[in-house]
């Protein structure tokens, strides 16, 4: 059932962003940073690390979850290191998984060889 919830919350966060990007004229870019800057905000106001713990995957993968994930990092760095915490908390606490999106997106491009679209 954890399988089900995750699936169905992320396909909901999907189309709700897919909605976001046919009704406006925003850019795809704009659009991932406002995720970001969202997920950190709603991490910040309590919300989303409940939401998260109910959700599974389905909250912690798209960029909503990484943006909290930088926020919880952004937290806990406060706390350790004072002000030089607010930069060095996201970084600290997003790099496995930009690292890991890095590693494995080369090893992708090194299999499947891709070519530039005409």
């Amino acid at each position: 059932m954890e399988f089900v919830k995750a699936f169905l919350v992320g396909g909901v966060i999907c189309a709700l962003v897919q909605l976001l990007m046919d009704k406006t004229k925003l850019m795809p870019g704009r659009i991932m940073v406002l995720l970001v800057v969202a997920g950190a905000i709603l991490g910040a106001v309590g919300i989303y690390g409940p939401f998260a713990e109910w959700a599974g995957a389905g909250a912690t993968v798209p960029l909503l979850g990484f943006g909290n994930t930088l926020w919880k990092g952004v937290r806990e760095g406060i706390a350790q290191d004072g002000i030089l915490g607010i930069f060095k908390g996201g970084f600290k606490a997003g790099a496995v998984g930009i690292s890991a999106a890095l590693v494995f997106g080369y090893l992708a491009s090194l299999i499947f060889s891709p070519k530039m679209k005409d």
